[in-house]
């Protein structure tokens, strides 16, 4: 049986890209690197620059409920729960909580803060990095979100799109650590010692 020349290029050019691109996905996410997060583990702390140029970072939040954004100006999904994000920090902000959006598109600065002002985001954007991506497990899909509790540990995330009361259910759930994290930062009783004269 005689094969054809040109379907066996076709078939090797087929297999070269899947092969280029199998080996980009695996360095860009960084396969054996990127830990899958678990709830009730200490969120993975950073620091990112916020639009304005302020060095923002996490774990100068403890102490607030935080909802961590991850999203992109291109993705659709995004900009449907941008707006749910405006209303929940005008809601929930006074009892505590401080959500966080993560720019991980390559959109300039500059974009992003117009694309930012044009949502009527009112809470604060930071320019992602990727190994900040890859300390909450790769981030696999946009929009992510990272629900993180006054003790500074994750207590729900949300990949996709969800329902607004998803969210909303996942940030009480954030707030209701108030109790654990107020008792842990409660110093021990000290026993009586003489205080000398």
């Amino acid at each position: 049986m005689k094969r054809n020349p040109l379907a066996l290029f076709a078939v090797a050019i087929v297999v070269a890209a899947m092969l280029f691109v199998g080996f980009r996905m695996a360095r860009r996410s960084g396969v054996a690197a990127a830990p899958r997060l678990t709830l009730a583990t200490a969120a993975p702390d950073f620091t990112l620059e916020s639009l304005d140029g302020k060095k923002v970072r996490l774990s100068d939040l403890r102490g607030k409920a935080v909802l961590l954004n991850f999203w992109a100006t291109w993705c659709g999904p995004c900009k449907i729960e941008m707006p749910w994000f405006v209303d929940l920090q005008n809601q929930y902000g006074s009892e505590g909580l401080q959500v966080v959006g993560v720019a991980m598109d390559d959109a300039s600065k500059e974009d992003i803060a117009k694309f930012a002002k044009d949502m009527g985001v009112n809470y604060p954007i930071l320019i992602g990095k990727e190994a900040v991506g890859d300390a909450y497990g790769g981030v696999p899909a946009l929009p992510e979100s990272f629900f993180i509790g006054r003790d500074g540990k994750v207590v729900d995330k949300i990949i996709g799109l969800k329902g607004k009361s998803e969210i909303e259910d996942a940030i009480k759930k954030a707030l209701s650590t108030q109790q654990a994290a107020s008792q842990a930062s409660t110093p021990a009783p000290r026993e009586n010692v003489p205080v000398p004269k």
